[in-house]
């Protein structure tokens, strides 16, 4: 970038700054939205549940159906990385 260029886009310097700013704002809720470990402490835990005797079969059966369709819809639907240019 030339010295003139750099002068004469100087007044958006901000909007860029709060654009890149909430770029990461998005791409750190979508990590987060995303992110399957969550939902496999919870698989964890149920399994847990289901040995310390806290739930029946029936009970492990449907919630473990619940989390893995969840897992699966991650999976399928996690946003992938652009590739560089």
């Amino acid at each position: 970038m030339g010295l003139l260029t750099q002068l004469l886009t100087l007044p958006a310097a901000p909007v860029r700054g709060v654009a890149w700013v909430l770029d990461q704002v998005v791409a750190t809720a979508e990590d987060e939205y995303y992110d399957p470990a969550p939902v496999q402490r919870e698989l964890r835990e149920l399994e847990q549940a289901l040995v310390d005797g806290e739930i029946d079969e029936e009970e492990f059966d449907r919630r473990e159906d619940e989390l893995l369709d969840r897992l699966e819809w991650l999976e399928e639907n996690r946003p992938r990385p652009l590739p560089p240019h």
